[in-house]
């Protein structure tokens, strides 16, 4: 439980909005801009200050060469505000980044989005071998969510800072298929357990070294990796759990798990800067050949959430999903984890990118007050979305 001085400290600094903007001398902001950034500080501050709200919001809006950050609230107790190269678990947006390593991989001839689990991973249950690394990456695969097995979190209790391998997170999925693969959708983390497996199998490398080759490299992403343990670089943003008995995020969880209890579906460390960086790159196809881009780009299924929900109305494709929001479609990811939600947007020729981060897990799932903070938290990021296509 923080004091009262660390309270008082909370307090004071919830509804305090701190911006830096980098802008051309020569740009003059229009009525619309305006309106718009208003509408985003004010949902930040808002947000901070709910009850069971976010200690700390961090959002990243980019519109060409021009980045501007604003921080809402603190990155830890009693502290400064966050900063746009502060640490972070990205959560699922991982899954973006497995996807953009396996594309790429694609791209070059090591693999084929119709190479199958049972040419690359035979060791793996029988019934998952016809499907598909398009269908992994689309989550229309039909393999049960390993994290949902009720044997898995009594494993993590047991031991939260030493991850098994990788392979071994998939015991927990059944052998069984949920559906025949390509026929339904159904968002999965293993999903993308298999593709990293997949990309180590075709390649003889790590995936860790894959991912830093092909993506993180490619796009100077020089403040991500992907760890193993629960260790985060500083500084970072300190990820909250919610007191049980009062309701507050006193709980400091940043370092409770390790990385590799999510691996290549959730496992990323990141800071808002690189996230920002990434989601550009990756949606606007900078890493792959025209071709591949044009083709991916047009292939989503509607009404398929991410998780956690994101703005307006969501459609799944491979490793991404389109928001089709009241201010215009993006493409992007989300993700929530112990302690972070995350979100990251950006347009088609990744011209104009937003991201939005807070230090606590909320979701469309959530009940009570927490349900009432992840609308909050939806209305930052349709807000930075408006800022971003103003």
């Amino acid at each position: 439980m923080p004091s009262e001085r660390v309270r008082g400290r909370l307090a004071l600094l919830s509804g305090v909005v701190t911006c830096l903007i980098t802008v051309p001398a020569y740009a003059a902001p229009n009525e619309a801009a305006i309106s718009s950034e208003s509408a985003l500080r004010q949902s930040i501050a808002e947000l901070v200050a709910m009850p069971g709200g976010p200690p700390g919001v961090a959002v990243v809006v980019q519109i060409g060469s021009s980045r501007t950050f604003y921080a809402g609230g603190v990155a830890a107790l009693g502290g400064r505000a966050p900063r746009i190269t502060d640490h972070m678990r990205i959560a699922s947006i991982a899954k973006a980044f497995s996807g953009a390593a396996a594309l790429v991989l694609v791209d070059n001839g090591v693999l084929r989005l119709r190479d199958t689990i049972g040419r690359w991973l035979p060791y793996l249950p029988t019934r998952w071998h016809r499907v598909t690394l398009r269908e992994l990456l689309d989550h229309t695969s039909g393999i049960s969510d390993f994290s949902l097995n009720p044997k898995f979190l009594p494993a993590v209790r047991k031991s939260p800072k030493r991850p098994p391998r990788p392979r071994t997170l998939l015991r927990y999925a059944r052998a069984t298929l949920n559906f025949p693969p390509g026929t339904e959708y159904d968002y999965s983390n293993s999903d993308n357990i298999a593709v990293g497996l997949m990309i180590q199998a075709a390649t003889g490398r790590r995936y860790a070294r894959l991912l830093t080759r092909d993506v993180l490299t490619p796009l100077r992403l020089v403040k991500t990796r992907l760890p193993v343990g629960a260790r985060l670089d500083r500084p970072f943003i300190h990820g909250y759990a919610l007191d049980r008995k009062t309701g507050r995020p006193d709980d400091d969880v940043s370092q409770d798990l390790a990385a590799g209890w999510a691996w290549a579906s959730g496992g990323v460390v990141s800071t808002p800067a690189d996230l920002n960086s990434f989601i550009r790159g990756y949606v606007s196809g900078r890493l792959i050949s025209a071709n591949l881009g044009a083709r991916w780009q047009r292939l989503f299924m509607p009404a398929s959430g991410s998780e956690p929900r994101g703005p307006g109305f969501n459609s799944a494709g491979m490793a991404l999903f389109r928001y089709q929001t009241r201010c215009g479609t993006v493409y992007g990811h989300s993700g929530n984890t112990l302690g972070y939600t995350q979100y990251a947007f950006s347009t088609p020729d990744g011209s104009r990118s937003t991201t939005v981060s807070i230090n606590v897990q909320v979701t469309q799932k959530s009940k009570g007050q927490q349900a009432r903070v992840f609308r909050g938290l939806l209305r930052v990021a349709q807000s930075a979305i408006c800022q971003a296509l103003h």
